[in-house]
């Protein structure tokens, strides 16, 4: 089954009360549109970039990672959120999607503030230092990964640092027992796992297609 994150109605009142979106994030979502046709669903809406800006700087991040980049949506707003001389670390396969996401970096004036590394996430999650220095990870990529996502991010979290998990709900299907897909179990078990997590602090929101927040203690 689908369930409907929200109704036009809403949707629309949603983003009128939201910070707007300039106009690089609206073009750059307009030509992801253009370009890559019904994959563009991938690309976070401008609430959520809104709430990724406000986050970050929430916890005057410095140093932030962003486990699937497409077209560089939610990196802009992320790198847009970065205390003074903050970083990004955004990782993707993609060398097309990306390419895209260069271009609008350079145009939202943050190409320097991120660094892109072309890798499977997991591999350079896992090349990683061990220390806690990460102030806020979004991951928004394959979902049969999010549990080593997860657990390679949530240690190198510092005290009061934040991992951004999107898609928590992928369209009400956790909700129907019925689907015994890989992607539907993967997701229910990381649910179920972040919640049952005593290193962190957690909540679930619905924002658009579920979007959990977990505070590291």
């Amino acid at each position: 089954m689908d369930v409907e994150a929200s109704h036009d109605t809403v949707s629309d009142y949603l983003l009128a009360h939201s910070s707007p979106q300039d106009d690089v994030l609206a073009r750059l979502a307009e030509e992801t549109r253009t370009s890559f046709g019904g994959v563009s669903e991938m690309q976070i809406t401008a609430d959520e970039g809104a709430l990724l800006t406000l986050l970050t700087r929430l916890v005057g991040a410095a140093y932030t990672i962003e486990v699937g980049t497409f077209t560089g949506y939610s990196s802009i707003c992320i790198a847009r959120g970065l205390a003074p001389g903050g970083r990004l670390l955004a990782c993707d396969v993609s060398g097309e999607w990306t390419d895209l996401a260069r271009r609008y970096w350079d145009e939202a004036g943050v190409t320097d503030r991120i660094e892109l590394r072309l890798a499977p996430a997991a591999e350079t999650l896992a090349a990683l230092p061990p220390d806690p220095i990460v102030d806020l990870a979004f991951v928004d990529a394959d979902k049969e990964s999010y549990p080593t996502y997860y657990e390679e991010l949530v240690p190198r979290l510092r005290s009061g640092g934040l991992v951004v998990l999107d898609n928590v709900l992928l369209g009400g299907r956790v909700f129907d027992e019925a689907n015994q897909s890989e992607r539907v179990t993967t997701m229910r078990a990381v649910n179920d796992r972040v919640a049952a997590d005593d290193r962190v602090d957690a909540v679930m929101l619905p924002v658009r297609d579920g979007v959990t927040i977990a505070r590291r203690r």
